[in-house]
């Protein structure tokens, strides 16, 4: 029996490759990840989550006798790029092959374990909530360019030493009176330059000058990388893994930290890190040109100073042997994106996060406290650490309270981010009929959650409709129906409310199309007025009685058209979404209908494989 181990990223599918080779042999371990083919009919199989949804719309021969499927990271389902791809998996397995899905950072685990359990069957739900190794969360502020940075904690601390829920006082303290007196400097300066300004030298550069220090924002010191390693190397608190979300922010900071004169590693650990570095270089048999076109001399000597960049710009092989070396504990530092919080076996005392923003691929987005929790998963090495470390880079967008916000709270909620998209569409439709393709699409957790939404809207639609009528039964009238004459009243209000706000927004392109459109207005609306006077009801000697509970019941109505077309919105959204994709597809030929069927046409073969 097979099993898959499935992972959100390359750098993660080769660890754990290398790590299930030392444990089972490297005969029994294979390795898929779209650029490697190792093994692939071996017992176990590491690949990227895609690779295997590839291989599902396939059909591979490589499924047969698959038993055991292994998705590491599932909370990845709620990426709004590829988290799709974990959903496509789980619905379109076999049945009689199980999933384990593995995640740190799901609270909402009884929603999702229970809709797993729709789709799958019975569903066994494991919670462990203890950290073998306790978090500490600091904050690192520099006044300015001439004094040394400076670690505090974020929280305050109570008489036995705990961290509290209460952001320290010293540290917004302090930070208060730094802007403060970056306020007084520049007013000092604008005072100063204003007599300059009126004097002789009123066309100098200090006049000139003047014009950078009009504003009244505090400047905020934000503390040099190399200088907040310094700190961290001078309190032991290295090794340390500083994440920075840009790939060429990682390869700047190790050259600042070189042009810094920094090193980190004794003679005898960099002599280890050049026999280790040689050593994997020569396995690989890069040539010369090769390892100069990759500045190679450069990232050695890095290395042996003890700092790293990591992140999915470098090529395999310099990953590699990072992640050895600082596995090994011969690096101090490393500089790396957000993948390396991705599962990666590579725990270390302090955990860096210079910002608690970062660029999503559309724009700058606050970190979530499930992706907080991702990145300082890191910090702590089991049996070798007491504490782990969570330190924070003061900087002008820093809010302390936030970070404690953000830092301090445990609930993560696993929404789903799936929306079918034209290749999931001929995909479906390559291997199933229409009916299926949708059926298939509502078993999909985005459904799952709608429908769950849509149940509670049920619900309140149950409420309303009791409401109602009982308001009926209250305006119960002998002279005819008097929910008939509610509904003409609040058939008027919507024309005459229609009328104001055509008259404000509405614009025309002549008069004329503007005389017509309010002369028909009227019409309606002197209709109604007839309708409502000549109604039965309207002789009647207790209509305002009636008009009482007429009016609870006519704001009940308004409600429950409301909450049914919410309830409608959300039942077979999915679907609703895959027809229109068809409708496209077929309008641009990818799609054509044959005996009331959609087929592939050659344009649909090519979208399927993009």
């Amino acid at each position: 029996v097979k099993t898959f181990y499935t992972t959100p990223i390359k750098a993660l599918s080769n660890q754990k490759y290398h790590d299930f080779c030392e444990v089972y042999g490297i005969d029994r371990v294979g390795l898929l990840t779209g650029d490697t083919s190792v093994n692939p009919e071996a017992d176990i199989v590491v690949m990227t989550t895609e690779v295997l949804r590839n291989m599902l719309y396939e059909r591979s021969i490589t499924l047969k006798s698959l038993g055991f499927v292994v998705l590491d990271e599932v909370h990845y389902l709620a990426d709004k790029f590829r988290g799709a791809v974990w959903e496509e998996v789980i619905i379109h397995l076999p049945q009689s092959v199980k999933i384990i899905g593995l995640s740190a950072t799901v609270s909402n685990v009884e929603d999702f374990s229970a809709w797993i359990s729709s789709v799958r069957g019975e569903t066994h739900l494991v919670v462990d909530e203890h950290r073998p190794v306790p978090l500490e969360r600091h904050v690192i502020i520099q006044k300015d360019g001439r004094t040394g940075p400076e670690l505090l904690n974020l929280y305050d601390v109570d008489k036995n030493g705990n961290s509290t829920n209460h952001v320290n006082l010293a540290l917004t303290r302090k930070i208060t009176q730094w802007e403060n007196a970056s306020l007084r400097r520049k007013a000092s300066y604008r005072n100063v330059n204003k007599r300059f300004s009126k004097g002789k030298f009123s066309k100098n550069k200090f006049s000139n000058s003047s014009k950078s220090n009009r504003g009244e924002v505090a400047v905020r010191h934000t503390p040099k990388r190399w200088a907040v390693i310094d700190e961290l190397d001078y309190l032991d608190m290295l090794p340390g893994i500083y994440f920075i979300f840009s790939r060429s922010g990682c390869d700047q900071a190790v050259q600042q930290c070189l042009n810094a004169g920094l090193s980190l590693t004794s003679d005898e650990e960099m002599y280890e890190i050049r026999r280790i570095v040689d050593s994997m270089i020569a396995e690989n048999k890069l040539s010369k040109s090769d390892l100069k076109a990759l500045r190679f001399e450069r990232f050695r000597y890095a290395l042996e100073q003890g700092f790293a960049a990591h992140h999915a710009g470098m090529i395999a092989i310099f990953r590699h042997i990072v992640e050895t070396l600082f596995e090994r504990g011969l690096i101090k530092v490393i500089f790396a994106t957000e993948t390396l919080a991705l599962g990666l076996n590579m725990p270390a005392r302090s955990v860096v996060v210079e910002k608690l923003v970062k660029f999503d691929g559309t724009g700058h987005v606050p970190l979530t406290p499930g992706e907080f929790t991702q990145l300082t998963g890191r910090a702590g090495r089991r049996g070798i650490d007491d504490i782990g470390h969570a330190v924070l880079i003061d900087n002008p967008d820093f809010d302390p309270s936030k970070a404690a916000s953000l830092s301090s709270k445990r609930v993560y909620p696993l929404h789903s981010s799936f929306v079918p998209t034209f290749n999931m569409a001929v995909n479906l439709l390559n291997n199933s009929d229409v009916k299926t393709a949708r059926i298939t699409l509502s078993s999909s957790f985005a459904q799952w959650e709608a429908n769950a939404s849509a149940q509670r809207l049920l619900s309140r639609i149950e409420d309303l409709k009791e409401a109602i009528n009982g308001y009926e039964q209250a305006f119960h009238c002998t002279q005819g129906d008097f929910s008939e004459f509610m509904t003409l009243r609040m058939r008027l209000k919507d024309a005459q409310h229609d009328q104001r706000r055509k008259l404000k927004h509405t614009i025309f392109a002549s008069e004329v199309e503007r005389a017509k459109a309010f002369k028909e207005l009227d019409k309606t609306i002197d209709t109604l007025r007839n309708e409502e006077r000549n109604h039965p009801c309207a002789g009647c000697p207790d209509i305002q009685e009636h008009l009482h509970w007429g009016y609870y019941w006519a704001r009940e109505m308004r409600e429950l058209n409301q909450v049914k077309d919410r309830y409608n919105s959300r039942t077979g959204s999915v679907a609703r979404c895959f027809d229109s994709i068809c409708e496209v597809l077929c309008r641009l030929d990818y799609l054509k209908n044959t005996n009331d069927a959609l087929v592939l046409t050659d344009k649909g073969q090519l979208l399927r494989r993009l």
